[in-house]
C-alpha cells in the first residue's frame, strides 16, 4: 500500500532506531552510485538514502537521475555525515517514474526567477518555490481559522457578475456569442439579449457588493476567492487573476474596520511564523543573499524574520490622508525631487513610492491611512461630515505599499444615490444593492486584502508572479 509510506519531514524528526520504513519522493542528487538525496515536498530538507555498493544492479543505478521518482524501503540508522542525524539504509529501491536527465530543464544548480517563470509547471520542485507555496498554504488556512474563530460566515460570492464593484471598467467579458458573427442592435452595439445570460457579464473584480448583501442579514461574513482585473499593467505588483479576502461587518464603523484588519494581519503572520519557521528561515536567508547584491542605500534595514516580528509586536501607525500629504510635501524626498510623482496639492492619489516612503522611511512600521478625498475613492464609501472626504482606509506595508483597502460603507440611501449620480453609476442596474439601504439599513464596514501581496510580504519575494502558482499577466496565460 502506498499509504504506508512516511513523509520525509516526519521521518527526519524521529530518533534512528533501526526502524524499517518506506519513503517515496524525487531524486535531487545521486552521488558516487551510492548516496541519494531524496525529497518528497513535505520539507526542503532531503533524506539521505544510502545504497550499499554492489547490492543493486547497474541497470537500476543508471535510472536514478535527477527528478526520477523512487519508492525506497530500508532501515533508519544514525548518520555519520554532517548536518543530519539519520539516513536510510536502502534494502529495496523501486523506480516509479524515470526522468531523462539530458532533457530535464531543472538541473541541480541555481536558476533565475525569470527562467523559472518560463517553466512554472516545474518550479514547485525547487527549494524556493517549495517554501513559498507551503507558506501560502499556511496563510490560506490561517485566514479561515481567524474568521471562523471570530464567528464569521464564509460566503461564496459569484465569479461571473453583471456589476463593476470598483467602477474601474477594466473587466474581462464573459460571453458565448460568436466573435465572427456577433449579433448587433440597430445602433451597432452588441445585442446581449442573445447571449447566455441575456445581458453583458464579466469576471468579478470584487465580491464586496454581494458580501454587503449577506452581511446585512448574517452580521459578519467574509469572502476568499479569485478576482480578475483586465488592467494592462506588466509590473512586479500586478496580476490579471489574483485572490482576495473580503470581510464585511454589519454594525461596524471605520475604527472597528481598522482594528479588525490590524488584528487579522498580525494573526495570519503569527500563524505562518509558528507553522512554517523552517521555510521562513530559508526564505530569509535567500532574501539576505539577494539584498547583498543591491547598493547599500537600497538595502532593507531589517531581515525578513525581524520585519515579520516587528509587524506582530508593534501597533500600526494611524493617520489621515491630509496628515500624510503634509508629511510627504515637507519631506526632503519631495523637496529634492526624488519622487517620480511630486506631491504638491491635496487631493492627489498616492503612488506606491509615496506609500513606501511613509512606511519605510518616515514611520518605519505599517501605516493605516484614513479619510481620503471623495473624488479618488469609490461611490459606496461613507461621506464624512466635511463633505470632502470619505471614511476610507488603506493599510500600507513595508516593501510593497498598499496591502489592504477598505471603508465604512455609505448606509444612507439619499447620500448613496447622490454619490452614484455624481459618479455615473446607473441606479436602476443596482436596485438590488440599494434594497439593503431601503429595508433596514445599518452602519457597516469592510475591507479587501490582496492575498498575493500578503504572501509576498511574508515570504520576502519581490515579484508578485512568484507567489501564485500560475501567474496570469498581459500576453501570458501558459499552463
Amino acid at each position: 500500500m502506498f499509504n504506508k509510506r512516511i513523509k520525509i519531514k516526519e521521518l527526519l524528526a524521529v530518533e534512528p532506531q533501526q526502524q524499517e520504513v518506506t519513503v517515496m519522493g524525487w531524486v535531487r542528487t545521486f552521488r558516487n552510485n551510492q548516496f541519494i538525496a531524496l525529497n518528497d515536498g513535505s520539507t526542503n530538507n532531503n533524506l539521505q538514502v544510502v545504497m550499499e555498493l554492489g547490492k543493486f544492479g547497474d541497470d537500476l543505478l543508471k535510472r536514478i537521475t535527477t527528478s526520477a521518482s523512487l519508492k525506497v524501503t530500508g532501515t533508519v540508522v544514525p548518520s555519520l555525515g554532517k548536518g543530519q542525524k539519520l539516513e536510510l539504509k536502502a534494502t529495496h529501491v523501486e523506480i516509479l517514474g524515470d526522468c531523462d536527465a539530458e532533457k530535464y530543464p531543472l538541473q541541480p544548480k541555481k536558476h533565475s526567477l525569470e527562467f523559472l517563470r518560463e517553466i512554472a509547471h516545474l518550479r514547485f520542485r525547487t527549494n524556493t518555490f517549495g517554501s513559498v507555496f507551503r507558506v501560502r498554504n499556511a496563510l490560506a488556512f490561517a485566514v479561515h481559522k481567524f474568521f471562523n474563530e471570530k464567528g464569521f460566515v464564509y460566503m461564496h460570492t459569484p465569479i461571473i457578475t453583471a456589476s463593476d464593484a470598483e467602477g474601474a471598467g477594466e473587466m474581462f467579458k464573459v460571453t458565448t456569442l460568436p466573435f465572427d458573427n456577433t449579433p448587433r442592435n440597430v445602433d451597432g452595439s452588441i445585442n446581449f439579449k442573445e447571449d447566455f445570460f441575456g445581458r453583458a457579464t464579466n469576471l468579478t473584480v470584487s465580491g464586496q457588493l454581494e458580501g454587503e448583501l449577506a452581511a446585512t442579514a448574517l452580521g459578519d461574513i467574509y469572502t476568499f476567492g479569485p478576482t480578475f482585473r483586465a488592467e494592462n499593467s506588466n509590473t512586479a505588483r500586478h496580476l490579471a487573476e489574483f485572490w482576495m479576502i473580503e470581510p464585511e461587518m454589519a454594525f461596524s464603523d471605520l475604527e472597528d474596520n481598522a482594528n479588525l484588519a490590524e488584528e487579522f494581519i498580525k494573526y495570519i503572520i503569527g500563524y505562518a511564523m509558528v507553522h512554517c519557521r523552517e521555510d521562513l528561515d530559508f526564505l530569509a536567508q535567500r532574501l539576505a543573499d539577494e539584498e547583498k547584491q543591491k547598493p547599500q542605500l537600497e538595502r532593507s534595514e531589517m531581515g525578513l524574520i525581524e520585519r515579520l516580528e516587528f509587524v506582530i509586536q508593534n501597533d500600526f501607525e494611524r493617520l489621515t490622508y491630509t496628515e500624510a500629504i503634509q508629511i510627504l510635501k515637507e519631506s526632503n524626498h519631495n523637496k529634492k525631487k526624488k519622487f517620480q510623482y511630486l506631491v504638491e496639492d491635496w487631493g492627489v492619489d498616492l503612488q506606491s513610492e509615496h506609500e513606501r516612503y511613509l512606511v519605510e522611511k518616515h514611520f518605519k512600521k505599517p501605516v493605516i491611512l484614513t479619510d481620503y478625498p471623495k473624488d479618488i475613492k469609490s461611490f459606496y464609501m461613507r461621506m464624512n461630515d466635511d463633505g470632502k472626504t470619505v471614511a476610507a482606509m488603506d493599510i500600507l506595508a513595508p516593501g510593497i505599499g498598499e496591502i489592504v483597502g477598505g471603508s465604512q460603507r455609505e448606509e444612507r440611501m439619499d447620500v448613496l444615490e447622490k454619490r452614484m449620480k455624481e459618479m455615473n453609476i446607473p441606479a436602476e442596474e443596482m436596485w438590488w444593492y440599494l434594497d439593503t439601504r431601503r429595508f433596514g439599513t445599518v452602519p457597516h464596514a469592510g475591507f479587501g486584502l490582496g492575498f498575493e501581496r500578503m504572501v509576498q510580504f511574508v515570504t520576502g519575494m519581490t515579484n508578485i508572479r512568484d507567489v501564485i502558482p500560475f501567474p496570469r499577466t498581459p500576453k501570458s496565460a501558459e499552463f
